[in-house]
């Protein structure tokens, strides 16, 4: 699955470029009725990663 991915982004530089700029963010959220953790996940722009995690509740 991650070869089409690759291969998309090469043939076209300003994708392969646009791409850099997106990090995969994971914030592990407590559960306040069972105590269980759960994971939040999300693609952002690697300028907005602290509003991600200031949001995810």
């Amino acid at each position: 699955m991650a070869k089409a991915a690759k291969t998309a982004i090469k043939k076209d530089p300003k994708l392969a470029l646009e791409a850099k700029n997106y990090s995969k963010v994971i914030k592990a959220v407590r559960s306040p009725k069972t105590g269980a953790y759960t994971f939040k996940e999300g693609m952002v722009h690697k300028d907005k990663v602290k509003d991600f995690l200031a949001n995810v509740k």
